[in-house]
């Protein structure tokens, strides 16, 4: 059991004690999550939540902003608060990744490779072409020296590399997401870097096609990696 000292030494912050305004946001989310108040409909007005929960104006006020940070309603000036939700914007996408199966993965990484790759051809700039040029190389080596780990890093920063070249952040930052999570399915699923090698081939095509600037190839050579084993 640990001393008091030990506890103190952990640097463990006291726990904070709910406002009334966050009491009375979580009582309104729970009705809201109920049914009791569905999407569209009106909440009460400010004067029938104060008697409804015993609380002054400035609580109720701060506990409607507190939901409207959450996503679940929304004030229309001069004419009340409405419901937008019944859960709010949902749970983050890297953690939705985190429950996702390879299957599912692999199937969105396919869909964002093939255009990242199109885009990649036609705004491509000199600094993109030795980036991926390095990465590619990498990947090789480690393939060819049976370093799977470091060879899977080095394909998903060509990758990476590919998706900034595209020039849509968008783009770029949700196939960064995606392809940090398939990094540890590629690991339980591959036990050498046989298959890297093979498709190395594949992953030269692309690139050239990129460096052309023909997006319609390097749709083609995407596609072919995306079907094939990594």
């Amino acid at each position: 059991m640990q001393s008091s000292d030990d506890m103190t030494s952990l640097n463990i912050s006291p726990l904070k004690r709910l406002s009334l305004a966050e009491e009375v946001a979580n009582r309104l989310q729970e009705l809201i999550a109920s049914g009791k108040y569905v999407v569209g409909q009106q909440l009460p007005t400010e004067p029938e939540l104060m008697a409804q929960f015993s609380v002054g104006r400035s609580s109720i006020r701060e506990a409607i902003k507190i939901l409207a940070h959450r996503g679940l309603i929304r004030v229309q000036q001069g004419l009340g608060t409405f419901v937008l939700s019944q859960s709010g914007p949902g749970e983050a996408l890297s953690q939705r990744l985190q429950r996702a199966d390879f299957e599912d993965l692999n199937e969105v990484r396919f869909l964002i490779e093939v255009k990242i790759a199109e885009k990649a051809a036609m705004h491509r700039n000199n600094k993109d072409i030795e980036k991926m040029k390095g990465f590619l190389k990498k990947r090789f080596e480690y393939a060819t020296n049976q370093q799977l780990e470091p060879c899977i890093q080095a394909d998903i920063n060509f990758h990476n590399a590919i998706a900034e070249a595209g020039k849509n952040e968008i783009l770029r930052d949700l196939y960064k997401t995606v392809a940090e999570h398939l990094k540890n399915s590629f690991l339980l699923r591959y036990s050498n870097t046989n298959s890297f090698i093979e498709s190395q081939h594949y992953h030269d095509a692309l690139l050239q096609s990129i460096v052309d600037k023909d997006p319609k190839k390097a749709l083609i050579w995407a596609t072919k990696i995306s079907n094939a084993p990594r």
